[in-house]
């Protein structure tokens, strides 16, 4: 019988793993009602939990969960000491408690974003806990804890996921993180000023003069360029009764 219950709770959290992104360490909200039927039972529930889910577990409570013990001191004494013994999740009614039930609905919101799971016996706050999709809810039966299997707004949830008629929350959350990175890169556009176009202006005056050449510096000769030919100069005689007499030079040009 035990090897069949566990079967059934693998199957069951591997459903809220797979559709609602479910991953350990399981965070357990407990109410006082739980406790106390854990302590009438006699179940550990800090030993038993673990074996029963098959994984690591955080059991917390809130505020307003405590708060309600209080007022049943000596009805709900064994099972305050056991709900102050877990890790204590900020309710945003601190300043003014509000019963269990209402409270835990509250941390649940419409989706579940924290992954919680509910441990109850409280049956006001399961009619309200299998009205949100992706909730997981433990109880105590027959002295051992049960995981109750996938509500019905759970399931269609899904379905209406397959079919693509709704948007599953790991991509919701997808969504809202290319959203702020895109916003913070528009940000960093903003930010960064234009450049200025430079105006046109006139021309320096000093920059238009010529410049002067310097006196006493002789202009170095033209080179001449390779491949060209040296100029060279022809003297021709004549002879004027029987004396040579030479001609001024001609040049070649």
């Amino acid at each position: 019988m035990k090897i069949k219950r566990q079967k059934q709770a693998k199957k069951i959290i591997s459903f809220y793993k797979y559709n609602f992104s479910f991953r350990e360490p399981f965070q357990i909200l407990v109410d006082g009602t739980f406790c106390q039927a854990a302590l009438k039972n006699k179940i550990q529930i800090k030993e038993q939990m673990p074996k029963y889910l098959m994984g690591e577990v955080q059991l917390c409570t809130t505020n307003c969960a405590l708060k309600e013990l209080e007022t049943l001191v000596k009805q709900l004494y064994g099972a305050k000491i056991i709900l102050q013994r877990f890790q204590v999740r900020r309710c945003p009614h601190f300043k003014s408690p509000v019963p269990a039930s209402e409270c835990l609905l509250s941390m649940l919101e419409e989706t579940n974003p924290h992954h919680y799971f509910i441990a109850t016996q409280d049956h006001t706050l399961t009619t309200g806990l299998k009205k949100i999709p992706g909730v997981p809810l433990l109880y105590i039966i027959l002295n051992t804890i049960v995981l109750d299997k996938p509500s019905q707004t759970s399931v269609d949830h899904v379905q209406a996921v397959q079919l693509g008629e709704l948007v599953s929350p790991a991509q919701q959350q997808s969504i809202r993180s290319l959203k702020e990175e895109q916003g913070i890169r528009q940000k960093d556009g903003e930010g960064r000023r234009k450049k200025r176009k430079r105006k046109e202006s006139n021309p320096n005056p000093l920059s238009c003069l010529k410049k002067k050449k310097k006196k006493g510096v002789p202009t170095p000769p033209k080179k001449t360029e390779e491949g060209e030919k040296r100029k060279r100069s022809r003297h021709k005689r004549r002879i004027t009764g029987g004396i040579s007499v030479a001609a001024p030079a001609v040049t070649n040009t």
